[in-house]
């Protein structure tokens, strides 16, 4: 499929005097958590809540800090998460995209609100 990028904007719910941050982000679908970069996490003064294992591509296993709460929005979707801290670039996974209701469409690796649910997310609780 290749690689999915989505503008999508940032900020700390606690800190109403920080802007919010307009970054534009990689999505997959495959990944779980919303990954924030350090400086993304220093600009938004982000808590730290602990820390998390992960697995990477690669086999390895790390202990990163896990931060939060982080307002995400995409488009007029939002959704309150935590984040891990890693990496170069802002990781978008499933559980926001779940969230937000949104969908990625494979064959233009773009990332929108999902067409069966255009006005709310829906959300199918069983």
């Amino acid at each position: 499929m290749g690689l999915a990028y989505a503008d999508i904007e940032l900020s700390n719910p606690r800190r109403d005097d920080l802007k919010s941050l307009k970054v534009k982000s990689l999505v997959d679908t495959e990944a779980v958590m919303l990954c924030l970069p350090e400086h993304l996490v220093t600009q938004l003064d982000l808590d730290e809540n602990g820390t998390r294992d992960v697995s990477t591509a690669d086999g390895r296993s790390h202990k990163v800090p896990y931060v939060g709460p982080v307002k995400v929005r995409f488009g007029d979707r939002l959704c309150f998460v935590g984040a891990l801290v890693m990496g170069d670039e802002p990781l978008l996974g499933a559980v926001p995209m779940e969230d937000m209701d949104l969908v990625v469409h494979p064959l233009s690796r773009t990332l929108s609100v999902n067409p069966e649910s255009p006005n709310f997310p829906h959300h199918k609780i069983k």
